[in-house]
């Protein structure tokens, strides 16, 4: 049982807790509690390692059984060091240290029946993580990410998720506008998020296509908003400005599905 935070393991689960950088040089993130951790293991996600309390392993022995089939290593801790590297309220001794997944969509595989959401810029890991969810709740194909959204492995997205992080396909777009232009170009149907000359949402079809939202405050660059196909808009009511991140992407994306 390791019980000093001066372990190598140790040392190397916090960094990769609190650094995307740390997460992206050594290829691995990780997600913590009972739910995640199966969710982890049921999608097929290659899991280096369990980290957990003897206290987990009795409680949840099920889970834990299923987890520890994957082949990772176990490594047990003392419950104040389970709290020390823990980013939850009120962790349940469970941790996963995952390999970076293989989840890319290449523009060639984007098809013209196809339904996707494209972000850019979206800064606020719980929104990108509720999008996630939404996306898989709602059945789309897939998720495009700018390079200056957050990090899609950040704890804070995985939970947000509920576990969609493994199981939606997603990529990220080294470079967001061409890519969106290349899809336009392709004759797919490209709807970018803006309050400016813009359609309402409610006045069209949507049926297919790729609905783009931007940053929490300033919305999606000129750029991309020129590079798609067309600008739609949210219809909203009393003094309301704008809506949230992940608010307006559950919206479009359901207008996205409904005629499906």
């Amino acid at each position: 049982m390791i019980t000093s935070r001066d372990n190598p393991n140790i040392k190397e689960i916090i960094k990769l807790q609190k650094s995307a950088k740390q997460r992206r040089d050594a290829g691995l993130f990780t997600v913590e509690g009972v739910r995640l951790c199966r969710d982890a293991a049921l999608s097929g996600a290659k899991i280096n390692k369990l980290v957990y309390t003897k206290q987990a392993m009795e409680k949840y022995s099920d889970d834990f059984k299923l987890i520890s089939d994957s082949g990772c290593e176990k490594i047990e801790v003392s419950a104040d060091i389970f709290l020390k590297i823990s980013d939850t309220k009120s962790p349940q001794g469970l941790l996963c240290v995952i390999s970076m997944l293989d989840k890319s969509i290449l523009v060639d595989k984007i098809e013209n029946t196809g339904r996707y959401v494209a972000l850019e810029n979206i800064s606020d890991p719980s929104n990108l993580g509720t999008i996630l969810r939404t996306a898989e709740a709602l059945g789309l194909d897939g998720i495009i990410l700018s390079e200056d959204c957050c990090d899609v492995y950040s704890p804070k997205v995985a939970r947000g998720s509920m576990g969609a992080v493994f199981r939606m396909k997603f990529c990220i777009a080294e470079n967001f506008t061409e890519f969106i232009s290349e899809l336009t170009k392709k004759g797919i149907k490209t709807y970018a998020a803006t309050p400016r000359d813009a359609i309402s949402v409610t006045e069209l079809d949507l049926r297919s296509g790729i609905v783009l939202i931007g940053n929490e405050g300033a919305g999606l660059t000129d750029e991309t908003i020129s590079a798609c196909s067309q600008r739609i808009k949210i219809p909203m009511g009393g003094r309301a400005e704008s809506l949230n991140a992940s608010a307006a992407a559950a919206i479009l994306m359901w207008e996205l599905i409904r005629s499906k």
